[in-house]
């Protein structure tokens, strides 16, 4: 059984397209958050309940929804709502490019390094534009590479996070290996003042793309290749642990 996720939502467009398409090849369920939680990055739910709701289609279940982040949702899948694990975690199709070191932010790629943790098997999709809704591609990508995950399997604590660029079939050039480039975001907030004379702030920056690199996803992308990225939770910068083994930082 494959588990399906995002961080769109679950009515959302790509995770709805993800699981017509893959219905006929294997048995999916959708477990996914009520409503959108982007850029919530790996959050999870401490201080609140999780409400978990049904959703059937036609008379037949197709899936949870939960109030909680997506996070939450691999978790409360797999201990709770299924009897068995998945054999694969999927997180997508995600609306908006999950590119270089907008990952950290993103609420999809964080449910696949859930799934990672968790000893999962696991892969985050996203369609690299937020106005274009043609899933059809990224779609067709998934039914090929979920076999080969299964088949092959991962290694220990990965997941792949896949980038799709937004243009038509005919121009896609392939997909590709790559590592994760680099990027931050600018930042700008839109200062206003409500009816009750209170000032707030709406974010409103956006991602800035480093020069980019050869190799990187930013850069297959961008040459209208599918970028495939094996990506871990391990945060540890080891020749930073190198260096900082010559100091002197005993107590």
């Amino acid at each position: 059984m494959i588990l399906l996720t995002n961080d769109d939502g679950f009515y959302a467009r790509g995770i709805q397209a993800l699981r017509k398409g893959l219905a006929p090849l294997a048995e999916v369920l959708v477990v996914a958050p009520e409503t959108e939680q982007s850029a919530v990055g790996h959050a999870i739910t401490l201080s609140n309940p999780l409400k978990v709701r049904k959703v059937e289609e036609a008379g037949q279940l197709i899936g949870y929804a939960v109030n909680g982040t997506p996070a939450d949702c691999v978790k409360i899948a797999v201990t709770e709502l299924l009897d068995t694990p998945p054999e694969l975690v999927i997180s997508g199709i995600n609306q908006g490019g999950n590119l270089a070191t907008c990952a950290i932010y993103s609420g999809t790629v964080s449910a696949a390094t859930e799934a990672a943790i968790l000893g999962l098997p696991a892969i985050a999709v996203s369609l690299n534009s937020w106005e274009f809704r043609d899933f059809s591609v990224a779609v067709d990508y998934i039914k090929k590479l979920y076999p080969l995950v299964i088949e092959k399997g991962l290694p220990e604590g990965v997941s792949l996070n896949v980038n799709v660029p937004a243009v038509s079939r005919d121009r896609i050039k392939g997909a590709v290996v790559t590592r994760q480039g680099k990027s931050r975001v600018i930042e700008t907030f839109d200062k206003r003042v409500n009816p009750r004379n209170e000032t707030y702030y709406w974010l409103a920056g956006e991602m800035k793309f480093a020069e980019v690199e050869k190799g990187t996803d930013c850069e297959m992308v961008k040459e209208h290749y599918i970028s495939v990225t094996p990506i871990h939770f391990d945060l540890t910068h080891y020749q930073a642990l190198e260096t900082l083994k010559e100091w002197d930082l005993d107590f």
